[in-house]
This record gives C-alpha cells, structure tokens and sequence, in this order.
C-alpha cells in the first residue's frame, strides 16, 4: 500500500509565530481598535478558536506585538552600532539612526504599530505599560551602548519622532516651508 504523503503539522511555536507576524500587518493597517481576532484568524490560515489558545485576547495579541516590534527596532539598533565608523557617541547613534530610518523605510508595519500603539497607550493602560517597559529598554540600550549625555539620547529618540512625522505624513515631499522645515536633517528611505 502506497504511504500516503505525510503533512508536517507545525508546531504551536511556529503557529504563535505565524499569528504575530500576520497580527502586525493586520494591526499596521487597522490599528488596535480596529482590528479583529477573526481577520487575524483568517489571514493567518487559522480559526480564530485558535488564536484565542494561542493568546487569551485581542488585547494580549496586539501587546504580543507591541513587545515583537519594540524587538525588532533593538536588534535594528544593533546592527546600527555594530556597522558605526567609530566608537564616539556622535557616531554610534548615527549609525544606529540611519539602521532604524532604513529598517522603518522597509519595514512600514513596524512604523505604523508603533504609532497605533502610541495612540492606543494614551487610554489602554496595559498598552501603556508595554509601551513604557519597551521605551524603558530602548532608551537604556542606546545609552548603554551609545555612552551618549542624556541630552544626546533625548535628542535620538526625539528625532527618531520626528521621524516618524515626517514618513506618516509624507512631509519629505510636500513643497512647502513647513514640511522643509520639519524634514531638515531628517533621514528617510523607502
């Protein structure tokens, strides 16, 4: 009898994984509020009883990644000041900005999850707590890592903001002296 094709079942691992990846672009396009179990579910390839034995709620899934992307930008920073021409403060935190506009430009779902849950923190106090933890590191990593002043981190994160405005709204091609003045100095790929 001829042995029928085996079907390799993944593991709850990799479908947790697969979940969290198709839950960023799904929470990237409708943000926490708008955004279903049942879409993720189906986007996935999963039932949505699946994604609730995965992770209880919508609201542990968005946290799941919330924590996912706050990952991803530290190991962009990462390689930003493992590729810095030079060890001085200056350097390494420009290298490690011009990793996250690239990673950022690339990667529009990571940008777009960080806002929502910007958005999300100012009345979700578990969002809150996750955004806080996850800034709570990056800032102590870049300053680790940077031995920057205080005032050189503030300045990071505050342009890595700026940043953020500037891609969300498009002001690197606006013609218009408000948008020249807020994209000045400002680094963006696409």
């Amino acid at each position: 009898m001829p042995e029928a094709s085996a079907r390799k079942l993944s593991t709850a691992d990799e479908r947790r994984d697969t979940v969290l990846r198709t839950a960023i672009g799904a929470f990237a396009a409708r943000g926490y509020y708008g955004t279903t179990t049942g879409e993720v579910a189906k986007s996935a390839g999963i039932s949505q009883a699946y994604v609730y034995r995965l992770f209880p709620d919508k609201e542990a899934l968005f946290l799941a990644v919330v924590e996912h992307c706050f990952a991803r930008i530290r190991d962009g920073f990462a390689e930003g000041a493992a590729a810095a021409d030079g060890g001085s403060a200056e350097a390494v935190l420009w290298a490690m900005g011009d990793t996250y506009a690239r990673l950022i430009g690339s990667e529009t779902a990571l940008l777009a999850v960080q806002m929502h849950a910007q958005c999300a923190a100012l009345s979700e106090p578990a969002v809150r707590e996750v955004v806080q933890r996850g800034y709570a590191r990056a800032v102590e990593y870049v300053r680790s890592v940077s031995g920057g002043t205080e005032a050189q981190v503030q300045d990071f994160f505050a342009r890595g903001a700026l940043c953020h405005l500037v891609v969300a709204s498009a002001a690197d091609s606006v013609d218009a002296p408000w948008a020249t003045t807020l994209a000045a100095g400002i680094r963006h790929y696409e």
